[in-house]
């Protein structure tokens, strides 16, 4: 489940397994879904390690900390249990559970795991299965050269280019042309890991703003796209693979393609 739901989480404090031993003033704000806030405020403490040296706190104690009652606390502690954190087992009570159980293509994980404090190490262990997979979607939207995914491909290019003449952050632009790239593959399996990069996108973006790094080559994203209108798979696996791990492309490809025009290709 992808829940999307504003909330902010304060640290906790003293008392039972970190948390606090209640009071209105010191409960974090969970926002307008009561259930969605908890989740994600127990979440981002579980994957910040808040847990690691001291037990998991039991639902009545998490709904007193939190302001909310046993069943939203139930409810939030059922769906952490499904996306692998947590391990209900009779008479040991709920434990946190491995990394290794967790779900982390879960777009909610993933997000908590790239905002802990080793998220630039998560995110470095994320690039490494999209080097893994979106080369090679890359090459397969080359072999199909489909029509509408290589317009789709195309239109976020111009998006972007047209970010760069305007001074915008082109953040939103990037990640629909890794999604149209990984749609034009045509395979779902692709297709449903597009959720998972443009988490690791936005927050990847947010920390290269924040360092003052510069943003990616946009003439390796026309390269891509070159590469997939011509049919050339070797070489669009060859420009994404260069894209996910930061290998620049020919600043040629940035004219070649705002000279023909986003519609040229195989139409």
């Amino acid at each position: 489940m992808n829940a999307r739901a504003s909330f902010a989480v304060a640290p906790p404090g003293p008392g039972f397994a970190g948390l606090p031993r209640g009071g209105a003033p010191d409960r974090p704000q969970l926002g307008h879904s009561l259930t969605f806030g908890l989740l994600h405020a127990i979440g981002g403490a579980i994957a910040a390690g808040d847990y690691d040296d001291k037990p998991f706190p039991p639902e009545a104690e998490l709904a007193r900390h939190y302001g909310t009652s046993l069943s939203v606390t139930r409810e939030a502690v059922k769906m952490l249990t499904a996306k692998g954190l947590l391990a209900s087992r009779p008479r040991l009570g709920t434990n946190v559970q491995p990394l290794s159980c967790w779900s982390l293509l879960d777009t909610d994980v993933l997000r908590w795991l790239l905002q802990r404090r080793h998220a630039a190490d998560a995110l470095g262990q994320f690039n490494q299965l999209r080097v893994a997979i979106e080369p090679a979607a890359a090459e397969f939207a080359a072999r199909f050269a489909w029509p509408r995914g290589v317009q789709r491909i195309s239109d976020a290019l111009e998006h972007m280019l047209l970010c760069e003449r305007r001074d915008e952050d082109p953040i939103d632009a990037r990640i629909a042309f890794h999604g149209a790239v990984l749609q034009a593959a045509r395979n779902p399996f692709y297709a449903q890991f597009q959720d998972a990069v443009e988490a690791a996108l936005r927050i990847a973006n947010r920390m290269r703003r924040r360092a003052g790094d510069p943003a990616d080559e946009l003439a390796a994203y026309a390269a891509v796209r070159g590469a997939i209108a011509s049919g050339d798979w070797e070489r669009a696996r060859a420009a994404m693979h260069g894209i996910v791990t930061g290998i620049s492309a020919p600043g040629d490809m940035i004219d070649q393609f705002e000279s023909t025009g986003p519609a040229a290709g195989r139409f």
